[in-house]
């Protein structure tokens, strides 16, 4: 760490860079790509340590060259690699790498992904006999077994979660807007050092950093790829808080994503004035027996696709098919997703993922949630790591409704 103004900021140590950039080579030679070149911030952040903008060239061997175009002098101080250079614009890029030794690749992995079209093709320019491939299954891969290092970050960001929690029971009251509620939350996050923003590998992959509902609104769908939507304050961002009221007796969705140091954690909890109707109860209730059969599953390390159809089933047996997970017709296929860096990464406890496993060092989010229509949503989420002895959770705070 070191000192800025005052405040201790945690830079990535050389280290843990040579261990993620190591692993990624060893998926490259198992892909038979001679070098992958990454630009987009979240890769770049965990690969350098920073986010300065120019291009991060991975060869098969040797030491990653970080090629920075804004700023180069804070890329030069927040990262610890060996060669970052100075560059004016991608056409220098061949030149150094052969300038540094390493031979002209033929097959170049990129983030496919996410490229824009246009600068995909100025990068078929500059290596014009050049194979391209998708790297971006790759990176995700290294990213999503987490080091130790990254574990300790992820407990900070828990820390975070929790006192978003314990400040929701201190300021919800009748009549306070969704829109209040989140400012609160979000001003105690961004004092305890949230970014204020989440990164979704996804275009348009615009999201709120938090989902606070109540009462009939909860249920209303949005665009965004969650089993939640919200009316949010406009049609231009569709999503989340709104101007909505809370009322006595409605179900009140805390859905936060705290942050720190760059990691997320994923946590929702419930609460209401007065009371919480007995069919909201009772959904609540059968969510966390959803969520203890993942726990029991995920000791024995399946597929991630198998643990979701186990719960997918269990919820259908319990009486929630046209609840679980959305409203009819908006009800997304999955019940937990991989956190880090990014709110969508591997691994995805969802449809159809039957050839990857469990295995640890994985984190991830379970969000076990039930809509119904003109009433709330209700449900669980916490955010999870799988060890060599077992499943442990990262997020803690009481999962008891708070009945204020």
């Amino acid at each position: 760490m070191r000192k800025v103004q005052g405040a201790c900021v945690r830079l990535t140590p050389k280290n843990e860079l040579e261990y993620r950039f190591r692993r990624l080579q060893t998926e490259m030679a198992g892909a038979g790509l001679d070098a992958v070149i990454m630009l987009q911030n979240a890769d770049l952040f965990y690969f350098t340590g920073t986010i300065q903008t120019g291009n991060l060239y991975v060869p098969a061997s040797g030491d990653p060259i970080y090629l920075v175009r804004r700023d180069f002098l804070r890329a030069r101080m927040e990262s610890a690699l060996s060669l970052v250079l100075p560059f004016a614009s991608p056409s220098e890029l061949p030149g150094t790498v052969a300038e540094l030794g390493h031979p002209t690749p033929a097959r170049i992995g990129l983030e496919l992904d996410l490229l824009p079209v246009n600068l995909f093709r100025k990068y078929q320019t500059l290596y014009p006999n050049a194979q391209f491939f998708d790297a971006t299954p790759l990176i995700r891969r290294v990213r999503m077994v987490k080091s130790h290092y990254e574990i300790h970050i992820l407990q900070d960001a828990a820390l975070q979660a929790d006192k978003v929690h314990r400040r929701a029971a201190e300021v919800i009251r009748e009549g306070m807007s969704e829109l209040a509620l989140a400012c609160e939350l979000e001003h105690l996050a961004r004092l305890e050092g949230h970014q204020g923003y989440l990164r979704m590998r996804a275009f348009n992959g615009e999201l709120a950093y938090n989902q606070i509902l109540c009462g009939a609104d909860a249920a209303a769908p949005a665009f965004c790829n969650t089993p939640l939507g919200g009316m949010g304050l406009t049609p231009a961002f569709g999503q989340g808080a709104s101007y909505n009221r809370i009322g006595r007796g409605e179900p009140i969705m805390v859905d936060f994503a705290s942050c720190y140091d760059g990691y997320l954690v994923d946590q929702a909890r419930m609460f209401a004035v007065g009371s919480l109707s007995d069919r909201m109860r009772r959904g609540y209730d059968d969510m966390l027996r959803v969520e203890e059969l993942m726990v029991r599953l995920a000791e024995e390390r399946p597929t991630w696709g198998s643990i979701y159809d186990a719960c997918l089933a269990l919820a259908c047996q319990l009486g929630y098919a046209e609840h679980f997970m959305g409203r009819v017709g908006s009800q997304v296929p999955f019940i937990g997703h991989g956190v880090g860096i990014e709110i969508d990464e591997y691994p995805f406890i969802a449809r159809g993922f039957h050839d990857e496993r469990l295995e640890p060092g994985m984190v991830f989010a379970f969000e076990p949630k039930l809509v119904f229509p003109g009433e709330g949503a209700v449900g669980i989420e916490n955010t999870f790591y799988l060890t060599e002895t077992g499943i442990k959770s990262l997020t803690f705070s009481s999962q008891e409704p708070v009945i204020l």
